[in-house]
């Protein structure tokens, strides 16, 4: 048990550090925003296939709704990335909890208590500073599709718990597969170079394919905060890695909004853990 733990949070750490690369390698592909979206997403599509084996023909409505949600989000959060600084495209996704908690009220039945409401408060305040940045700076579309992509992301998840006992990984395969079909008729005429071949390669196998199967595998053997704060990494390594590559250097409010909505994520989830110790010692 041990050992699985520890593998977990090694594949949690791996995962994290995947994931913190689609700003860099996002920026640094020069095809247009689509053209890269639907690549990525057809090459991780494949790339699941090729290590998960044959795609189930089984689809409840909780797995289209969670297909649908999440074509969304790649789909989206590439284009906010391209519009946006990767840090506001990341850091503005991960606003999610708020509509996490919004829509496993209605859809999940699940209570929101005190704390969920500060929480959302705190995220909400890092909210309000990223678009003061964005009013003066120009960025207010890319802005507020990276704030969108937060609303689908949140919702795929809602929609993935629904799933947990029947495959999720099959949402991500056949929602890559719809967000390359989505993508297509805009992809426009592809400069292929070794720079962008490059790119769009390990963009669809490393960072969006094999990453979520890690994911798929690593959350079994963590504990639920493990699973919430450990991927945070995501968020503060990615404008990092854009900054060293692209020299794109997040502004003081970058710097102070996502630090706000970070701390409203983590605090969150320490309360959860706390509250499910609390639980399982009372049953």
């Amino acid at each position: 048990m041990k050992n699985n733990h520890q593998k977990g949070i090694v594949l949690l750490l791996v995962t994290a550090f995947l994931w913190s690369l689609g700003g860099v390698l996002i920026k640094g592909i020069t095809w247009n925003s689509m053209g890269v979206a639907g690549t990525r997403s057809l090459i991780a599509a494949l790339t699941i296939l090729c290590l998960t084996g044959k795609p189930k023909l089984h689809f409840t409505w909780p797995r289209i709704w969670a297909i649908l949600a999440y074509a969304g989000t790649v789909l989206i959060f590439v284009v906010s990335t391209k519009l946006t600084t990767a840090a506001n495209a990341i850091l503005l996704q991960y606003t999610a909890p708020i509509y996490t908690a919004f829509f496993g009220y209605v859809l999940l039945k699940e209570p929101v208590h005190k704390k969920d409401v500060v929480s959302i408060v705190i995220i909400l305040g890092g909210m309000v500073i990223f678009f003061i940045e964005s009013l003066s700076g120009g960025n207010l579309v890319g802005d507020a599709l990276a704030l969108f992509s937060g609303v689908t992301f949140s919702l795929m998840t809602v929609f993935m718990r629904m799933e947990k006992d029947n495959d999720p990984v099959q949402c991500i395969f056949w929602g890559n597969l719809l967000a390359f079909f989505i993508a297509l008729p805009f992809m426009g005429k592809l400069e292929w170079n070794i720079s962008n071949g490059m790119g769009i390669l390990i963009l669809g196998t490393c960072q969006l394919g094999i990453s979520y199967i890690l994911y798929s595998k690593a959350i079994v053997h963590v504990t639920a905060l493990e699973g919430v704060l450990i991927p945070i990494l995501e968020p503060i390594l990615n404008p990092i890695w854009v900054m060293l590559v692209q020299r794109e250097v997040p502004s003081f409010y970058t710097f102070l909004g996502g630090a706000i909505v970070i701390l409203g994520v983590v605090s969150r989830s320490i309360e959860w853990k706390k509250e499910g110790i609390k639980k399982e010692q009372v049953g």
